[in-house]
């Protein structure tokens, strides 16, 4: 017998949720096969069997909060033939379970569930019951059943903290079924899953928050509380990047296989601007200032689970094809669900480009501990004033630096985005600066 763990994941990460099973009881894994994908704060994680043999239970379900060094599952010795079928009792031992629902009186559960340990597959009728079991079956999680078995319990009588009406060991544990006989009846409400709400008369959906969206929505919210964050703006003439990157195009294709995008000029810009005000590239710590020498940039990237910040590493020292290089990769293996730990960790600056889906201008919040973030915008065609006497229509970007106060100054803000300005209208001076 083997027992499967959640492993070490990361420094800061002490829980994941279990986002899907790929082995399932009765299934024969190698040694070193994939049994588990885990969903932690920053990407998801499979877990492998350390161990050649079957599946023979799963101690938690899809969907369930698990702690660094829990025990998951369970393997054993067998082929895979011989062993399914011992895996199986367990679900058919459940499977009676709600034909005990109906039970005002508690006197005979003790024997029901006496009844249960003795005989593995009750033979009562089984195929209606089945169908009708499917929907009113509630969901609740192994440790739970099981211990409203021994209990002598139904599950459908416990009242649920879970907001999705998931039904969990401790929930059974506080459940008290002469007090619960005794309370009125309540009145009916819509379940925590259901997708209709009855109270209001409207049809709504409940979802349930994936682990990345919660931690995403809790760092934010940290951000904005813990910092004195500002948000300065200005906008960038693109006309001279687009008329090099037409001219260029093909050519860096050829010698390079990658495309030229605006965001290795924009990279480009933000390092030598932090030079020019390394504050913008510091990190607080305690009493302390943590100014950073080197320039590992974020670049943010956005997946249907929500945001990532991959880091392109030492962008002082790549070129830009290397940077697009990076980017790229970053941007495939996160639509893959790819991106390692390593990939998200260290960055000094961040930058995020909704100009992508279309934004002329937003207030982006710093990410984590860094002090300043970069937000490039959509270009847009408007009318400017050409040497203070001529009008003509120019592609645009609205650009906004967002900062914390308590360690950059407004005077450095607008003087990091100012550089920033100056060296996209001039970008044959980044050949300088790099």
């Amino acid at each position: 017998m083997a027992e499967i763990k959640v492993p070490e994941l990361a420094e800061s990460i002490t829980e994941g949720t279990i986002a899907q099973w790929l082995k399932h009881p009765g299934d024969h894994v190698d040694k070193g096969e994939y049994i588990v994908e885990l969903e932690t704060d920053k990407v998801n994680v499979e877990v492998i069997s350390e161990e050649e043999g079957v599946v023979q239970s799963l101690l938690f379900e899809e969907g369930d909060t698990v702690q660094v060094g829990d025990v998951i599952a369970i393997v054993g010795e067998g082929t895979g033939e011989n062993n399914a079928t011992p895996s199986a009792p367990p679900k058919e031992a459940e499977a009676p379970q709600p034909a005990q629902a109906p039970q005002p009186a508690q006197a005979p559960q003790p024997a029901q569930a006496q009844a249960l340990g003795q005989t593995q597959a009750p033979a009562p009728v089984q195929p209606k019951p089945a169908q009708e079991e499917s929907e009113s079956r509630p969901v609740a999680s192994p440790a739970a059943r099981k211990l409203a078995r021994e209990k002598g319990i139904d599950l459908s009588q416990v009242p649920a903290v879970d907001p999705l009406g998931r039904v969990r060991k401790q929930d059974v544990e506080t459940f008290n079924p002469q007090a619960a006989a005794k309370a009125p009846a309540a009145p009916e409400k819509p379940a925590a899953g259901k997708a209709v709400a009855e109270e209001a008369g409207k049809p709504v959906e409940r979802i349930r928050m994936s682990r990345r969206r919660q931690t995403i929505a809790k760092r934010l919210v940290e951000v904005t509380q813990t910092t004195a964050m500002l948000t300065t703006f200005n906008e960038i003439d693109m006309s001279a990047v687009m008329d090099l990157r037409k001219r260029k195009k093909e050519q860096f294709v050829k010698d390079h296989d990658i495309r030229l995008g605006f965001m290795s000029f924009f990279t480009k810009a933000v390092v030598a601007a932090l030079k020019k005000y390394p504050y913008v590239n510091a990190e607080i710590q305690g009493n302390e200032l943590l100014l950073k020498k080197y320039y590992d940039i974020g670049i943010a990237v956005s997946t249907e689970e929500g945001l990532v910040v991959p880091v392109v590493r030492d962008c002082d020292r790549k070129s830009f094809a290397e940077i697009e290089a990076d980017i790229a990769a970053f941007a495939q293996k996160a639509r893959d669900n790819k991106l390692a730990l390593s990939d998200l960790q260290g960055g000094t600056f961040t930058i995020t480009n909704g100009g992508v889906f279309g934004s002329l201008f937003s207030t982006p919040i710093i990410n984590g501990t860094q002090v300043g973030i970069l937000g490039m915008h959509t270009i847009q065609k408007r009318p400017v004033a050409v040497d203070g006497d001529r009008i003509e229509i120019r592609p645009m970007m609205y650009v906004a630096l967002s900062y914390d106060h308590r360690v950059i100054d407004g005077k450095d803000a607008v003087g990091f985005l100012k550089t920033v300005k100056t060296l996209i209208e001039n970008p044959e001076d980044l050949l300088l600066e790099s």
